[in-house]
């Protein structure tokens, strides 16, 4: 047994060593989304061109070492972020117009509406960064290849939801491919305006914008 030495206090404490402080580990996919969320927020403050991983890293308060293990590069980074809030906007509209929750054509109509011209999509931050990419497309490929790929599959499912209603509605004279070319085009002019002109284009007033294209369309069914 063990016998303490002459002398030695018989009941002093006990002093345990302090635990270092370690570093918070958190999944791979919530570190990415972590960074990918910094840089959709310093896009917006910024512009796109201004971004660097510093920058990126400094907001997400992260350091070089992890962005660069989850992206490699800045490149890679912004890649990604557009991946990001490109799948985000047209995986939401191709839900609603599939119809997975057994809504009949009308309500998804209505629905894409208020989907599209909602808050979530409607966001200053998230508005500026999706026009930040596609004054990019142009001048660089991968940004194009990214953005005209979601495009088309969105653009594909609207069209189709299109010819869904004009059979269902027996419409006339109607082109089921124009239609849907056309009512994008005002989707994406009303959003450019709640962008730079929200003084003079109310959220309200571009949902009535909206609805009015699609009520002369459909008039069975948006009442």
């Amino acid at each position: 047994m063990y016998r303490m030495s002459e002398g030695s206090p018989t009941n002093a404490a006990v002093v345990a060593p302090t635990p270092e402080k370690r570093r918070q580990i958190r999944p791979r996919a919530e570190r990415r989304q972590q960074l990918i969320d910094a840089t959709i927020r310093c896009i917006a403050r910024h512009g796109l061109s201004a971004v660097t991983m510093q920058l990126v890293t400094s907001e997400a308060g992260l350091s070089a070492g992890i962005a660069n293990l989850h992206f490699q590069s800045k490149e890679n980074l912004l890649r990604e972020t557009l991946r990001f809030v490109a799948e985000e906007y047209h995986n939401g509209q191709i839900e609603i117009m599939e119809g997975a929750d057994g809504s009949d054509l009308g309500q998804r109509l209505e629905a894409l509406l208020d989907f599209q011209l909602g808050r979530g999509v409607t966001q200053r931050q998230k508005m500026s960064v999706w026009f930040a990419y596609y004054g990019e497309a142009g001048a660089r490929p991968v940004y194009q290849k990214i953005v005209s790929t979601v495009d088309r599959l969105a653009a594909q499912k609207l069209e189709g939801l299109f010819l869904s209603i004009i059979e269902e509605g027996g419409y006339e004279d109607v082109d089921a491919r124009a239609l849907a070319t056309g009512y994008s085009a005002l989707i994406d002019g009303l959003h450019l305006g709640l962008l730079v002109s929200p003084r003079e284009l109310s959220k309200r007033h571009a949902r009535s914008v909206a609805r009015d294209f699609l009520r002369r369309a459909f008039p069975q069914h948006i009442l």
